[in-house]
């Protein structure tokens, strides 16, 4: 059998002497898709960023195809094809969409003519500035310069926080097409439940920084006191009052 794309075995990290994930372990094929569930505050933008390398990891391992990965920076996992995209979206402000797009790209699948055919928004936008773009244009923006990178996995982290309806259906549209048309691994961490599941395999919750439960996305989706337990969010990605 061949190996996962991305594996964490029994990984213990956090920042500094601070342990924030404890014994996590998960493994993701070539076009795999999790999400991670939980409520604010267990460790799930810090499961990302140790996938990313910018946790202290005390214990356990990351594989990369196959390779430990455990003590390489950040840098050369981007490298190595893991695209990171975070929640602050970090767009360049004093470039044009276009020029945001082509600062790092790489070659592979992903040119401009991919991205703006994913997201024909910006294409649209190509010549305005980055601070000229609205939160969902940014957030697009941000997604489609990961992508450019040609990675062979996307960590998302809470993609469509704060965005308009009319942007979650464009995004969830685009995500769900990166995974089931392009085959792209997905990390997606989220707090609208039913998006989430909708568009993985395979889902983690995340209880004080420790695996509550991981299987499959549409046997969590059936189970709405275990969601209840450990996301305190219905079906809708609302909170529960109370």
């Amino acid at each position: 059998m061949a190996d996962p794309l991305l594996s964490l075995k029994n990984v213990q990290a956090g920042y500094g002497e601070s342990i924030v994930l404890d014994g996590i372990s998960l493994d993701i094929e070539e076009d795999g898709s999790l999400s991670v569930l939980g409520r604010n505050g267990v460790g799930k933008s810090t499961l990302l960023l140790t996938i990313m390398g910018f946790t202290n990891v005390s214990a356990g391992t990351v594989t990369w195809r196959g390779k430990d990965i455990t003590g390489w920076l950040p840098h050369k996992r981007a490298r190595a094809g893991i695209g990171w995209v975070s929640q602050e979206r970090d767009i360049f402000p004093s470039l044009t969409v276009e020029e945001n797009l082509t600062v790092a790209a790489s070659p592979g699948r992903w040119d401009l003519k991919a991205v703006y055919d994913l997201f024909p928004r910006l294409a649209e936008r190509r010549t305005n500035m980055g601070n000229h773009l609205s939160g969902g244009e940014q957030q697009m923006l941000t997604i489609a310069r990961t992508l450019m990178t040609n990675p062979a996995i996307l960590l998302l982290d809470e993609p469509l926080e704060g965005l308009a309806p009319i942007v979650v259906e464009e995004l969830t549209a685009a995500i769900e097409r990166m995974n089931d048309q392009e085959k792209m691994a997905l990390v997606l961490v989220e707090q609208h439940a039913s998006v989430a599941l909708a568009l993985t395999e395979q889902a983690l919750v995340i209880e004080r920084g420790a695996a509550a439960w991981a299987g499959a996305s549409g046997d969590l989706v059936k189970d709405q006191a275990l969601i209840d337990r450990y996301i305190g969010l219905n079906l809708t990605g609302q909170a529960k009052a109370g």
